[in-house]
């Protein structure tokens, strides 16, 4: 979506024509791109922006504040691996790095072939269940670092197919 195609730009503003009539539409809108194309880049940014007479700046702002929100683009499987408190005190930091290492890219980052991103998040408000992990909304309780290898694996058998 870096260039925008004519048919993304007609869509971008039919999502924004959905919520003409609200009062503070912004929210609602950026959750709709989000699903419909998996991030909100610059550009689109801007497209909203236009079109709904709110700042490229406030918008940038809300999309980088939200974790849901994405600048780039994410993999298939985002992997959500939570550092709060109670997961972090259970070792969350040595799980995150467990998938950072199988996977060679670091929390934010997603791997080449589009497949994987990891994301480190602040709470998913698993605390009694810590350390918690969340795939694609699938959540793996009491995460040990062994069973990360497991995790990967059974991912990657599925590739495209999930």
């Amino acid at each position: 979506m870096a260039h925008l195609s004519e048919a993304a730009v007609v869509k971008i503003n039919e999502i924004c024509d959905r919520y003409i009539d609200e009062k503070t539409p912004l929210m609602m809108i950026l959750s709709d791109i989000q699903k419909e194309y998996g991030y909100i880049p610059l550009e689109v940014q801007e497209l909203v922006s236009d079109r709904t007479g709110i700042s490229v700046a406030e918008i940038y702002g809300v999309v980088t504040f939200y974790s849901f929100f994405s600048l780039k683009p994410k993999g298939k499987y985002i992997i959500g691996c939570c550092l709060g408190t109670a997961c972090y005190v259970k070792g969350a930091q040595q799980i995150i790095d467990k998938f950072s290492e199988i996977l060679g890219i670091n929390p934010g980052e997603t791997t080449e072939d589009g497949m994987f991103t990891i994301d480190a998040l602040r709470c998913i408000g698993a605390c009694g269940i810590a350390p918690a992990v969340s795939i694609n909304g699938k959540v793996y309780p009491k995460m040990t670092i062994d069973s990360v290898p497991k995790v990967v694996a059974e991912y990657k058998a599925l590739g495209g197919n999930n």
